[in-house]
């Protein structure tokens, strides 16, 4: 890898223009020193389930030692019961994973019942056990959660389905308005399945890490669980990008010995400063986690060498004015850097962290960066909301504040984002930028001395709407450090920014959300149009849904009928049709979007009516089913006089179980029966398939069949060559051939040729698999 980060590389890895759905079994390209350590052995002692569950039961009684176990016993028992059977890809018993599930949220200081939860988090999802089951055994506190987990695992992230995914994540955030314990058990056990991705196909690896860094990590940074989102940071980058998670490694493995003298070094001079001083603290090091190593070479767009303080040393004081006052020590014992003190405690970050930070010149020149909290900040800063969070009891059994629900302002704001939005793609653009790893935060202060913690670059229409819609709404101006700005001005750390509004303002401008950063700006401009300008938007919409439909050939008063329009309005949220012609007017649906499901709905009603009529009159027939034949020697059975043409979504070839599918006014088309076509067919549609065959002594060696294959590869030179050498053996008829390579080296080579049989495609297929470099063949 070379030491270079283009700024965009692990954007580019996220980018959902970059589909890699169609690499079944791709494999990813690791440095050769270090395949070994990568290597999956086939061998493995694995964990006692028994000893495993001891674990837990120590690790709950280290912070809540009074606590009746009974309960966490039983779970474990029936998850054993239910799970007993079952394995991972690993081969290593299935419980393993819901006990380690158990041990992560135990590591968060949870209560019984998440612990008893997380034990049973699978049960309904993968045994026969059902939420009643878990209900009368464990209460239904219990069951909730078991119930909110199991909906979030039938959650799908097909990262190139904007829409699906977007609906998937609102289903997400509504599960965690209902109770926050939902999303901590679902993080803990994405946590262990990262831990054991190894035994998971490449495609698989790619897919769930590519789920951690998009959703997960940064759920976990939102909610503050530290603890949490940088093993998952560094796990998913392990297999987004190998060659730059092992690179990394190297380079900071390569001086490991002097690293680690040199923290102890600095941990030791600092330790006999605060001792000396009375201040009683706990001092500890570490070189920062991988990932944090490598935002950084991306966001400065330097070389690993070029990023100094990989060191962090953190002082865990015990309250509040000895935190600053081991600063005032530090700064004595070391020369600051200039604009590298940070202080999270006066301003803390939205996820509740504390700390004061300050990178220093350490010994022999070299930088390093040291952490003063206190330890209640500590806690705070690895458990996040965890630590605050309401149902939890301290040990004493008294309930934590219910003020410390204020801190889950974010959650709250996603819920409005959802209100207001009927428009997946623009929901999932805001969410995506509010989640987004790669952020930077700038702090400011109102006239009144608040702190706003905005994203970097904002504006003062971000400033404006951070405060209160209406002044965003109102704005015509700003000032920032007592001077006169224009709107696009890009707020600096410690700015004094004061809005100027006027009540004769009409309101924000469409340019605006070409200028503002933060998410809660862009969402509330949008709100604006869509409230203000309603009467318009509706106007419009109507126009455009017109001209599309005319543009199309598509009659609408055929369309625009109560029995169709409600269900488009249930889809979509609205109470009426002016709702749904408003967002089309102002962007927020597509009128295609929504003419395609006005049609949907219109064929609904109409499908029963073509099918009696049309279709299955022959089928339906008590007379002897008739046969008819056509050239390819297919006999499909109870219709005639139908033409017969082979489908091109899935090209049967002799051999294959196939089936027909009688379509309207073109015939029968013949599919393989594990089509993905017919698989996902409407069951209102399932009535037009027939039974289908081959026609024995009808099939001749001479005839030729259209097959298409995926050759998944990695890309080396001569593969084509080797490939073309097979074909011409074989005296392939070769209509086309299409290469795509994607970023990790991993060549797909799509192929379409004729063929006799299956017998005949197998056997090429497995000659293709001992081409060198070869990783898998599939057929399209």
């Amino acid at each position: 890898m070379s030491d270079i980060v283009n700024k965009d590389l692990l954007e580019n890895t996220l980018d959902e223009n970059e589909k890699l759905d169609n690499v079944s079994d791709a494999k990813i390209a690791i440095p050769k020193h270090m395949e070994e350590e990568h290597e999956v052995k086939e061998e493995k002692d694995f964990d006692d389930p028994d000893k495993l569950f001891s674990q837990l039961i120590t690790s709950i009684h280290k912070y809540h030692p009074s606590t009746d176990t009974t309960m966490i016993q039983k779970a474990y028992r029936c998850a054993y019961k239910a799970h007993e059977n079952q394995k991972r890809k690993s081969g290593e018993p299935y419980i393993i994973h819901p006990v380690s599930v158990a041990i992560i949220l135990a590591e968060l200081e949870l209560d019984k019942e998440t612990i008893v939860a997380g034990l049973l988090h699978d049960v309904v999802e993968d045994t026969i056990m059902t939420n009643e089951d878990v209900a009368r055994e464990f209460g239904e506190e219990v069951s909730l959660l078991v119930d909110g987990v199991t909906k979030l695992t039938q959650i799908s992230y097909e990262h190139d389905k904007v829409e699906l995914q977007a609906e998937n994540l609102r289903k997400m955030f509504l599960a965690m308005a209902k109770d926050i314990r939902v999303i901590l058990i679902k993080l803990a056990d994405r946590l262990h399945n990262m831990r054991t991705m190894q035994y998971q196909s490449p495609t698989k690896q790619i897919e769930k890490s590519r789920e951690t860094m998009e959703i997960y990590a940064p759920i976990a940074q939102r909610l503050g669980i530290s603890k949490i989102k940088i093993e998952l940071d560094d796990l998913a980058l392990k297999y987004l990008k190998p060659e730059v998670y092992y690179d990394l490694k190297a380079k900071i493995d390569e001086k490991k010995s002097h690293r680690e003298k040199f923290i102890e070094n600095i941990i030791e001079e600092v330790k006999e400063r605060m001792d000396k001083a009375g201040i009683e603290c706990e001092v500890d090091g570490r070189v920062k986690h991988l990932f944090s190593i490598y935002k950084k070479m991306v966001n400065k767009n330097k070389e690993f060498d070029q990023i100094y303080d990989i060191f962090a040393v953190r002082i865990i004081t015990s309250n509040l004015i000895e935190c600053y006052s081991a600063l005032g020590i530090i700064h004595e014992m070391y020369k600051p850097i200039p604009g590298r003190v940070k202080d999270y405690i006066a301003m803390p970050k939205p996820n509740m962290y504390q700390s004061l930070h300050t990178t220093l010149i350490g010994p022999s020149g070299i930088p390093f960066e040291i952490q003063i909290r206190t330890y209640e900040m500590h806690r705070i800063a690895e458990y996040g909301i965890a630590a605050h969070w309401k149902y939890k009891e301290d040990i004493d059994g008294n309930n934590t504040s219910r003020n410390e629900e204020e801190k889950m302002s974010w959650l709250r704001q996603i819920l409005e984002w959802q209100k207001d939005m009927s428009d997946n793609k623009e929901f999932m653009s805001l969410l995506k930028s509010d989640l987004n790893l790669f952020s930077e935060n700038v702090f400011c202060f109102t006239p009144q001395g608040d702190v706003k913690n905005l994203p970097k670059g904002s504006t003062p229409i971000d400033f404006a709407y951070s405060i209160h819609s209406a002044v965003g709404n109102k704005m015509i101006g700003a000032r920032a450090n007592g001077k006169m700005v224009p709107i696009d001005y890009t707020i600096q750390n410690g700015d004094r920014i004061e809005i100027v509004t006027s009540q004769n303002s009409k309101g924000p401008s469409r340019d605006w959300l070409g200028l503002v950063k933060s998410t809660q700006a862009k969402n509330k401009i949008n709100q604006w149009f869509r409230s203000e300008l309603k009467e318009d938007n509706i106007m419009k919409g109507k126009d455009m849904l017109e001209k599309y439909c005319k543009s199309k050939s598509i009659v609408l008063s055929d369309l625009i009928k109560t029995e169709f329009t409600d269900n488009v309005m249930k889809k979509y949220g609205f109470k009426d049709w002016n709702s749904v012609l408003a967002s089309i007017g102002h962007g927020g649906l597509k009128e295609g979007q929504v003419v395609n499901k006005l049609i949907e709905e219109y064929e609904k009603k109409h499908a029963r009516e073509i099918t009696d009529e049309e279709i299955l009159e022959d089928v339906k027939s008590k007379e002897k089913p008739t046969i008819s034949k056509s050239k390819g020697g297919i006999s499909v059975k109870g219709v005639h006089d139908l033409s017969v043409r082979f489908s091109k979504c899935c090209n049967p070839v002799p051999g294959d179980e196939i089936v027909g599918f009688i379509t309207r006014g073109r015939g029968i088309s013949i599919h393989r029966s594990d089509c993905i076509n017919i698989l996902g067919l409407p069951e209102m549609d399932r009535a037009r398939i027939i039974e289908a065959d081959w026609e024995k002594g009808e099939v001749k060696s001479k005839d030729k069949y259209m097959a298409r294959i995926n050759i998944y590869a990695n890309n080396r030179m001569g593969i084509l060559a080797d490939i073309a050498k097979i074909t011409t053996e074989k005296e392939l008829d070769v209509t086309s051939m299409n290469v795509r390579i994607n970023k990790q080296g991993l060549a797909t080579i799509s192929m379409s040729f004729e063929i006799g049989s299956t017998e005949e495609l197998n056997k090429l297929i497995d000659k293709m698999r001992n081409i060198e470099s070869v990783v898998d063949i599939k057929r399209n």
